[in-house]
C-alpha cells in the first residue's frame, strides 16, 4: 500500500516536472515585436532609416529562426531564453527607427528641393551651352539627340515638386539627383564639343 502511494506520488511529481519543464513559446513578444516592425515601415523607416529598420528586421528573423528551432525540440527540453532578448531587441529597434522618421523625412526633403534647384541650374547652364555648340554636319545631329535628352531631363526634374508636396521626398530626391547627374554629363559633352570648334 506505501509502494502505491510512493508510486502515485512519483507519477504525479514527474506529470508537474514535465508540464512544468514544457516552456511556452514567447507568442505575445512575437506579436508585439511584429506589430512595431509594421508600425516602423508603415511610417517609411524603410525607406528613410533603412539601417535601423534593417537591424529590426534581422533581430525579429534571428528571434524567429530561434523559436523555431525550440519548438522542434522535445517539450520538456525547450527554451525560449534566447528569443527573448532579440525580441525585445527587435521592438526597441523598430520603435527607434519609427521615432527617427520624422526628422529624416525633413533631411530627405532638403537635400530633394536642394538637388531639385542644382538641377536647374545646370539645366539652363546646359541650354546655354547647346546655343554655343557646334552645328556643322555631324554636329546638327549631335545637337538634336543633346536637346532630346534636355527635354527629358527637365520633363522629369518638372515632377519633383509634386513628388515633394505629396511627400514622396525619397523618391524626389532620387530623382533629382538623376537629373544631376545627367545634366553634368551633358555639361561635360558640351564643353568638350565647343572646345573642339575653337
Amino acid at each position: 500500500m506505501r509502494g502505491r502511494k510512493v508510486g502515485i506520488l512519483l507519477i504525479a511529481v514527474l506529470a508537474v516536472v514535465f508540464v512544468a519543464g514544457c516552456a511556452k513559446a514567447p507568442q505575445a513578444e512575437l506579436e508585439s515585436a511584429k506589430a512595431a516592425l509594421e508600425s516602423a515601415r508603415a511610417a517609411g523607416a524603410d525607406r528613410y532609416v533603412p539601417d535601423v529598420f534593417k537591424a529590426a528586421q534581422d533581430s525579429l528573423n534571428a528571434a524567429t529562426t530561434e523559436i523555431e528551432a525550440q519548438n522542434s525540440k522535445f517539450a520538456p527540453t525547450r527554451n525560449y531564453k534566447k528569443a527573448l532578448p532579440l525580441l525585445d531587441a527587435a521592438s526597441r529597434l523598430a520603435a527607434e527607427a519609427e521615432a527617427q522618421v520624422a526628422g529624416k523625412k525633413e533631411e530627405v526633403k532638403a537635400e530633394a528641393q536642394k538637388l531639385a534647384g542644382e538641377a536647374k541650374a545646370a539645366l539652363d547652364e546646359a541650354k546655354r551651352l547647346v546655343r554655343r555648340a557646334p552645328r556643322g554636319k555631324e554636329g546638327r545631329a549631335a545637337i538634336e539627340a543633346i536637346q532630346g535628352e534636355l527635354n527629358a531631363v527637365e520633363a522629369s526634374l518638372a515632377e519633383v515638386p509634386a513628388m515633394i508636396e505629396k511627400e514622396d521626398f525619397a523618391n524626389a530626391r532620387d530623382r533629382a539627383k538623376a537629373a544631376l547627374a545627367k545634366t553634368k554629363s551633358i555639361i561635360e559633352e558640351l564643353k568638350q564639343a565647343i572646345a573642339k570648334k575653337s
